[in-house]
């Protein structure tokens, strides 16, 4: 082997040897670097506090300190803008009130929060059908901001709603007793919860469509002079009330049995020594009226002729005539009430010395007085009760008023 040859196997040597020393050397140069940077800076806080012996052996459970107190932080009061308190700190959300184009949006939607707050403070049940009932009445439902006088909300748009031709009831709800009650003029009742109620129907017919107008626009006045949040069904109130029409005449009937002289009239301090014994009362409105012991009217005795029984002037009066009426659908009970009717009109004709006729003055038997009682009584009561309309109930009060 040549001189030149040798010389250039250790130059080759050299150069391999050379390469693997950097390599060795760029190694420890990036080891160093990269422990440098990932040493952590400060203690692990889920493993010790401070200087902490760690044992040579076995497991080692972490210790976890107590946070650090945190310092109770001031109410944050709403700021008008986009921009957040100048005093929110890090994570912390502060209410902001919208302005402009989304504005009203969001002031509906506080409104609607809050009057369902005001709902769901206290549960509520709902208005009681003797008191309003959405068959019989288009009901305004009313959720007030704060509470009013019932005398106050009875004055507000009062002559808005006395242009309706139908009867309208106001209803309100006692937070003290906890349920509704009828609102009554002066009254001090404070009420948060209302509710007005149009009848449909009454004996003069159904309601109009003028009628409906006026009266939904009489509450959405007063809904906004409260104010109050207002809801108004959106049923076909005109269809509803020509059904409630239709069933209403089928049963409202009233019965009479007249009971006429023979040729002597009947003497007027006769008349009301027997009324008075059976118990009748004679009122303002010139009849006399036979009551059950609640109160309610079951019968009343009418004068056949035109003048009507008056206090003073009964005592100088005499008649060839009297009429005992039934008002079917006002009346519960009805056959047992026309029975009772029924008899008491025997025992007049018996002392007065009368007949008891029909309205075309033919005379009635016991027969056909059975045959009004069971046909114009007791069918049109069990078709009302059918109806879920009871006769002599609060709702058929007001429907055959």
């Amino acid at each position: 082997m040549t001189e030149l040859q040798m010389g250039l196997i250790g130059l080759g040597i050299a150069a391999v040897a050379g390469v693997l020393g950097y390599n060795k050397w760029q190694e420890s140069r990036q080891r160093k670097l990269a422990e440098a940077v990932l040493k952590p800076q400060h203690e692990d806080v889920l493993l010790a506090k401070g200087d902490v012996a760690r044992p040579e052996a076995g497991r080692s459970e972490p210790q976890i300190d107590a946070p650090a107190a945190v310092s109770p932080v001031g109410r944050r009061e709403p700021v008008l803008g986009g921009e957040p308190a100048a005093d929110a700190g890090p994570g912390e959300v502060v209410p902001v009130f919208v302005d402009g184009p989304d504005a009203e949006s969001a002031e509906v939607s506080g409104i609607a929060q809050e009057a369902a707050s005001i709902a769901g403070e206290r549960p509520v049940g709902p208005v009681p059908g003797s008191l309003l009932d959405p068959r019989l009445e288009l009901i305004a439902a009313f959720e007030l901001f704060d509470a009013v006088p019932a005398g106050r909300i009875l004055h507000l748009r009062a002559d808005d709603f006395g242009v309706v031709s139908k009867p309208v009831r106001w209803v309100g709800y006692n937070e003290g007793t906890r349920e509704w009650e009828r609102l009554e003029a002066g009254g001090d009742l404070p009420v948060r919860r209302l509710r007005v109620g149009l009848q449909l129907v009454d004996r003069t017919g159904p309601i109009s469509e003028a009628d409906i107008a006026a009266f939904t626009g009489a509450a959405q006045a007063l809904a906004g002079e409260l104010p109050a949040v207002l809801d108004l069904p959106s049923t076909r109130l005109l269809d509803q009330a020509a059904e409630l029409d239709r069933f209403s005449a089928a049963v409202d009937l009233e019965i009479g049995v007249n009971l006429v002289s023979r040729g002597v009239s009947f003497s007027g301090t006769k008349i009301r020594a027997l009324a008075e014994a059976a118990g009748m009362t004679l009122g303002d409105d010139g009849v006399f009226t036979r009551c059950d012991d609640d109160g309610r009217p079951q019968f009343t005795l009418h004068n056949l002729e035109s003048t009507q029984f008056t206090p003073d002037g009964i005592r100088n009066l005499s008649t060839h005539g009297l009429t005992f009426v039934l008002d079917v659908p006002r009346v519960d009970h009805g056959e047992r009430v026309f029975a009772q009717m029924a008899e008491l009109a025997k025992r007049f004709a018996e002392t007065l010395q009368g007949t008891l006729v029909d309205d075309n003055r033919q005379p009635l038997s016991d027969v056909q007085l059975d045959h009004i009682r069971r046909e114009f009584i007791g069918k049109p009561q069990a078709t009302m009760a059918a109806y879920g309309l009871p006769a002599g109930s609060a709702q058929a009060l007001r429907l055959f008023s």
